[in-house]
């Protein structure tokens, strides 16, 4: 899994809860991997605490396919407080930007220079 900035996966986290209150996101690998196959995620989110990792390993793969910028981050606990939950969660994809828009956008600008 590439490495991102500490930064970047900041970036993400406000990403996600902009667009939870202004957008639409889909919570949990099910629902990742479904948007993400059709095409219709923005941007996502995947938590690298995960155990076993098989759980989420496919998810970078269907995004390098669909071209969808995507951010590993290190805490699932950290990544399902962004997103409202009171549990954890493995990964989060945002589908409707919201007011996030902008800043989806630097963040698939920094992934691609990276």
């Amino acid at each position: 899994m590439a490495e991102v900035s500490k930064e970047l996966q900041e970036k993400a986290y406000e990403a996600v809860e902009i667009a939870k209150k202004t957008g639409k996101i889909k919570k949990g690998t099910n629902e990742v991997t479904k948007v993400v196959e059709k095409g219709i995620a923005r941007l996502v989110v995947i938590a690298d605490d995960i155990n076993p990792p098989e759980v989420v390993m496919h998810i970078p793969v269907l995004c390098e396919e669909k071209e969808i910028p995507f951010v590993n981050v290190p805490s699932k606990e950290d990544l399902g407080a962004s997103s409202g939950l009171d549990i954890p969660t493995a990964s989060i994809a945002i589908v409707q930007e919201g007011e996030s828009k902008e800043l989806i956008k630097e963040i698939a600008i920094k992934l691609k220079n990276k």
